[in-house]
């Protein structure tokens, strides 16, 4: 019996031992196979530190070939990785010299302590940093500067929403699949074209190894992979126009607030394009922001500043604010009409200043008495086209809007894009549980009410009805080079359709779009510029503050080259607030009659 008990503890400890080996055995197997060559690593870098090189960017190139994104020299601090936790005192030392809070040190040191090179803690540092950090280099173990490429902005807020910024790839980014391939603290395109064209801007990182001293200083460079640059980009943007539109822009915004007809006019979207190929000339959205902020991490102070503006500076309103096209949807409703004989060139409707089904009339009450298309496209008349809306009917309405551009996206070469609304009773339905009447077919016919589009959109359907109907997508790169100039790929323009209107609708749209910019227009202020103008006025209802203010134009306005569009966020009447802005550009692109278009490449 007693042989029986002792056996049985026997047996339980060999048991135990068992255990205590086959965990001991894994955990080095562990050790050993799978984490081995990260340990092997790590301890390797105590004696030969493996650093990356970050690959220099692409350059980014007006049309004419001014650098508008390039890259500098600068200097980066990094710390290298061990296996003793961060000394707290080095921390608050180096963060003192650096400018950066120990936490936030800390927070990245966590975020790297999977990887065994070193962490990049701040770039681009002063020569006041830099000095400091030379100077108590003995204190400082294992903290040591790089020499890398920092991205740079030239202009700083020149064309931002174009352009968009870089920053360091987040772990989110990495983990949610955007970026699986990189590493942290690689950079990327955040957004504009720097995102959009990330993989070509990027180009592939470098690394060397050197062996160091205990006290992390270099004693000889064993070997280096040379970094290969990003491709750089050739844009359409023309950067002497982009200046002046964004200058007239703001002083106009700055007028507009200060005379006191528009206090809050503080964001505009202004938008410059090529109608016979979609080659964006310049593109401004404001407020603005300056790029150059985020290159090295955005400080808290400079994010509040951005964040917390009501405008929001960092929305691309030209592809991405959506407004009532208000009056330039009289475009679009006088061609269906046209186009379908519901109306005739030379048919006279009354308007008496409100409308005989239902009392909706012209602002301020006008009435124009006997008007046909010509002159009811020039003078903007809402009952006339009340009455085109009563005679289409919202379907038709409907279908012509989505052929012309409206509630689909143009695939313009940036991310952010958005539709807009076509107006329709099943939109009211689904959104508002609503049915359709008669007064929202004479809003929509307007513009009004439950339509909604983008400046970008506007540009494209001005432009369509400039160039013969053709619609072209529009972009804004022209070329994709290689670091060295050579010409690696060739944006074309590219055709997205036809305008489904008839030569003479065309005509006729023309001539009475040209007529606003004469005597008796609502923008007649242009008739004295050096080239014809056509355009249309719209003023948009806002029932968050006043309205909206946007002109439409094109010039010359025999052979169209340039098509501008203008939207003021509460700049109230488009002939005030954004026709103006409009006026400038072109007295800027032709100073001289039968001057050449200074547009043209």
């Amino acid at each position: 019996m007693l042989n029986k008990k002792y056996a049985y503890r026997l047996e339980l400890l060999m048991i135990l031992s068992l255990l205590v080996f086959a965990v001991l055995i894994g955990r080095m197997a562990y050790l050993q196979l799978y984490k081995g060559d990260y340990y092997y690593r790590l301890s390797e870098g105590n004696r030969v530190r493996s650093v990356r090189i970050l690959a220099p960017r692409g350059i980014i190139y007006d049309s004419k070939g001014e650098a508008l994104v390039k890259n500098e020299p600068g200097f980066v601090v990094s710390l290298l990785k061990t296996n003793e936790k961060p000394d707290l005192a080095v921390i608050e030392k180096l963060a003192a010299i650096i400018e950066v809070p120990p936490e936030k040190i800390l927070e990245k040191i966590k975020k790297n302590e999977d990887s065994y090179e070193p962490v990049r803690l701040k770039s681009n540092l002063s020569a006041a940093m830099v000095t400091k950090l030379e100077e108590q280099h003995g204190e400082l173990p294992g903290v040591f500067l790089e020499l890398q490429s920092i991205r740079k902005y030239v202009g700083s807020e020149l064309a931002v929403h174009a352009l968009g910024y870089v920053g360091e790839v987040s772990e989110q980014e990495i983990t949610g699949g955007q970026f699986t391939e990189l590493k942290v603290g690689s950079i990327v395109g955040k957004a504009g074209l720097e995102r959009f064209y990330d993989k070509q801007l990027r180009g592939k990182d470098g690394s060397f190894r050197e062996e160091v001293d205990v006290a992390g200083r270099t004693v000889q460079t064993l070997d280096k992979l040379p970094p290969t640059p990003g491709h750089g980009l050739v844009l359409t943007i023309d950067a002497q126009l982009q200046r002046q539109v964004e200058k007239i822009t703001d002083e106009h915004l700055r007028y507009l607030r200060s005379s006191g007809f528009a206090p809050n006019a503080n964001a505009a979207a202004v938008i410059a394009i090529d109608p016979t190929s979609g080659a964006i000339r310049a593109l401004v959205s404001r407020p603005a922001y300056n790029p150059n902020l985020f290159v090295n991490g955005i400080s808290t102070r400079d994010w509040q500043a951005i964040n917390e503006n009501p405008f929001d500076p960092m929305a691309n309103k030209a592809i991405a604010g959506e407004y009532p096209p208000g009056s330039t949807f009289k475009i679009v409703t006088g061609a269906a009409a046209l186009e379908t004989g519901k109306v005739t060139p030379e048919e006279l409707i009354f308007d008496s200043g409100k409308h005989w089904l239902i009392p909706m009339g012209n602002a301020a009450g006008e009435a124009l008495g006997w008007i046909n298309f010509h002159r009811a496209l020039a003078a903007s008349d809402n009952v006339y086209f009340y009455e085109m809306g009563n005679r289409l009917g919202i379907d038709v309405l409907k279908k012509y809007a989505a052929q012309f551009g409206f509630g689909r996206i143009t695939g313009i070469d940036l991310y952010g894009e958005t539709e807009g609304i076509v107006a329709s009773p099943e939109y009211k339905v689904q959104v508002f549980k609503e049915d359709w009447y008669l007064g929202d077919t004479f809003n929509a016919a307007i513009g009004q009410g439950f339509n909604l589009a983008t400046p970008l959109q506007l540009a494209v359907m001005l432009s369509a009805v400039a160039n013969k109907g053709e619609i072209y997508r529009p972009h804004l790169v022209a070329k994709v080079i290689n670091d060295d100039g050579r010409l690696l790929s060739e944006v074309k323009p590219e055709k997205m359709g036809t305008l489904p209107v008839s030569a003479q609708t065309l005509e006729l749209l023309q001539k009475a779009l040209a007529a606003v910019a004469q005597e008796g227009g609502t923008a007649a202020q242009l008739a004295k510029l050096a080239v014809p103008v056509a355009g249309k006025t719209g003023t948009a209802e806002n029932p968050h503050g006043k309205d909206h203010g946007m002109f439409v134009g094109y010039a010359p306005s025999d052979k169209a080259e340039l098509v501008i569009v203008a939207v003021v966020d509460q700049g109230g009447y488009g002939s005030v607030s954004a026709a103006p802005i409009v006026q400038r550009i072109f007295e800027y692109v032709y100073p001289h009659k039968n001057a050449a278009a200074a547009v043209k490449k």
